[in-house]
């Protein structure tokens, strides 16, 4: 009876069990299709134990967008409770685990994975590369985001899940206030995750500076590889402090430590700075690879080099040292005092400003061009009006003053959401759709495409302009319910309209991808946008090694130079090329991670030590072990090109 009271759900409703029912219904019929087709052995090859960046980006990918539905349910939830004033929909502490899962699933476990999906996927290729500097850290990254992700999920049948808000401030989030053990889960699942995005920082730095095609200097590399080296070197400042934070909130919460708490000597804003020193670079991990992206895709639909490179690399640059001097602003109502907040509200307003370069450089390219309105281009141009929307709404909330009004309301919940959809899902969808025929070797159908663009970027603007307007005449946001009095259903309606247009646009590109499996051609060419970088260069889909001749790169544009102006792009002959092999630790370790996680959350000590063991045995194993990789043969590599060349 004691294991059933240790993992009950606190405050169990029609949620939870239908969350089980479905959790119960979906492992089973996975197991059943692998069992029925006979899929448990390639599962385990090709997909488990790779190391293949490119298989690696396309897990990312599909966990990205489980994810996305995931966090989206939850969205949909949240709007409905508040459609109507005094709504029953949801009780109190249902709908505070719900935007509480909420933002850590579509921040941590959704935006961060369809960025990771993309870099992964797309720069070793770009910089002419046949896979990243650790294929093995790079698996083990995967594994240890795609645990740390399972982990969080569970908890909304298991345990309970959290409820302290997805930045989870002490003392809320401690013992007195976070009974259960949501909050613990919160702790570890981040924890996981984020050690595999710190892990992929560092790999990713390596790649791009040490393995870069002859020729290509570092103002020669595709904006996106820019901006991948630059939200990565983020990540290595900014991962070790929500590191510390949670380890430090993890010890408060098991072994009764003091560090946040607003007793015995601790201080609970020492999080909430912890929290945003992180907190804040991290919305610019999320923001400029997607401004790399839109720079790819402008560029190659506007039909015209990308305007102003080294001011776009500049600006990059700018971005991601200024991300790390404005989190104050988060504080502006909690005492700081006028001196501090002044400061604080001019980096603030400063960061506009490289952001504001970029934009003006996107407007310039488009000048003259000869614009293709693709899918990828459509998200590309509507991202420019409702993110300058987002940002100057931004700049609002910067001023410290007025943010004495603004701060806490709807107003500040519009303003977010209006900056990371147009700036991160768009550019994600935009990139998706722009490099899916380079994963998986056919095109998305364009007419579904465009149908879901125009629903979803309509949609978001009815579901959140709303909200300005709410906002500014008082309502908080995290209220579960309001009274009539108040005024703000109508707006609040109007917001839970908008929801239902952005599901319905994110169903059809659902069922995009259905339609595109079944009766897209397969005969594409390796280049069918006619774009500009180096992964266009290779077939579609890419073949294991990437490319049978490193590629030589004598300009920022070489692929595009070599189509219009005869540059020769591969020199020399077809060589035997050395792989990494496939590994099964990676995996084994996010498991062994996992059951690790899991013990700490539920104070199970001696499965605890058990698993610290086997995270141990595994690091030995690989310091022990000798794999020197493998060679693909010529014959095998002119095989391989002669049969992809015919498909193309």
């Amino acid at each position: 009876m004691d294991f059933f009271d240790r993992f009950a759900v606190p405050n169990p409703g029609p949620t939870i069990y239908a969350s089980m029912v479905a959790i119960a219904l979906t492992l089973i019929a996975i197991i059943v299709g692998l069992t029925y087709f006979k899929k448990w052995g390639y599962l385990w090859r090709e997909w488990l134990t790779t190391v293949d960046h490119k298989r690696i980006g396309i897990m990312y990918l599909i966990s990205a967008l489980l994810m996305l539905f995931r966090g989206g349910v939850d969205a949909i939830m949240m709007r409905a409770q508040t459609a109507v004033p005094e709504n029953t929909l949801l009780g109190a502490q249902e709908y505070n685990e719900i935007f509480t899962t909420h933002g850590v699933v579509m921040i941590i476990f959704m935006a961060m994975a369809f960025v990771m999906a993309l870099m992964n996927f797309v720069v070793p290729l770009q910089i002419g590369a046949r896979d990243v500097a650790f294929p093995r850290l790079n698996a083990l990254s995967f594994w240890f985001y795609f645990f740390g992700a399972l982990l969080f999920n569970i908890s909304f049948v298991i345990g309970g899940s959290p409820d302290a808000g997805w930045s989870s401030y002490f003392p809320l989030a401690g013992t007195e206030f976070s009974e259960s053990v949501g909050t613990n889960y919160y702790m570890f699942s981040l924890q996981i995750s984020g050690l595999g995005t710190l892990i992929t920082g560092i790999n990713f730095i390596t790649t791009i500076l040490k393995m870069r095609a002859p020729g290509m200097t570092l103002m020669k590399m595709p904006m996106f590889t820019w901006s991948a080296l630059i939200t990565n070197l983020i990540i290595v400042f900014a991962f070790p402090v929500l590191t510390v934070a949670l380890i430090m909130g993890t010890m408060d919460r098991l072994f009764a430590t003091n560090f946040f708490t607003s007793t015995n000597g601790g201080m609970d804003m020492l999080w909430a700075n912890l929290f945003w020193v992180w907190g804040h670079p991290e919305v610019y991990i999320l923001i400029l690879p997607a401004f790399g992206i839109y720079s790819e895709i402008i560029s190659t639909f506007a039909r015209r080099n990308l305007y102003g490179y080294k001011s776009m690399v500049i600006s990059m640059v700018a971005i991601s040292l200024l991300s790390f001097l404005v989190w104050v602003h988060h504080f502006f109502t909690m005492g700081q005092g006028a001196l501090v907040n002044s400061i604080f509200s001019i980096t603030t307003m400063a960061i506009a400003v490289p952001t504001g370069i970029k934009i003006f450089n996107w407007l310039f390219t488009l000048r003259k061009g000869k614009i293709v309105f693709t899918v990828p281009m459509l998200y590309s141009l509507g991202f420019i009006p409702i993110f300058t929307i987002g940002g100057v709404t931004g700049v609002m909330l910067g001023m410290a003053s007025a943010d004495y009004q603004y701060h806490n309301t709807m107003f500040l919940v519009a303003h977010f959401h209006l900056v990371i959809i147009p700036g991160v899902v768009f550019a994600m969808l935009a990139g998706l759709t722009y490099w899916w025929p380079k994963m998986f070797g056919f095109m998305l159908n364009e007419r579904i495409g465009k149908w879901a663009f125009w629903f979803i970027s309509i949609s978001v603007c009815v579901t959140f302009f709303p909200m300005f307007i709410s906002g500014l005449d008082g309502q908080a946001r995290r209220m579960y319910t309001y009274s009539e009095s108040t005024g703000f259903g109508l707006w609040n309606m109007i917001s839970f309209i908008g929801a239902i247009g952005l599901a319905i646009g994110f169903a059809l590109i659902v069922y995009n991808v259905y339609y595109s499996i079944r009766y897209s051609p397969r005969n594409i060419h390796a280049d069918p946008w006619d774009a500009r970088s180096l992964e266009w260069a290779t077939h579609s889909p890419v073949p294991e090694y990437n490319f049978a001749i490193v590629p030589t790169v004598n300009s920022t544009e070489a692929f595009w130079d070599s189509k219009k102006k005869g540059f020769k792009l591969f020199n020399g002959k077809i060589e035997k090329i050395h792989m990494p092999n496939n590994s099964g630790v990676p995996f084994i370790m996010g498991s062994i991670f996992f059951v690790w996680g899991f013990a700490f959350v539920f104070g199970m000590w001696t499965v605890a030590i058990l698993t610290t063991i086997g995270i141990f045995a595994c690091m030995a194993h690989r310091s022990f072990e000798k794999d020197h990789g493998r060679y693909i043969p010529v014959e095998e590599i002119e095989e391989t090109e002669k049969k992809l060349r015919g498909a193309n």
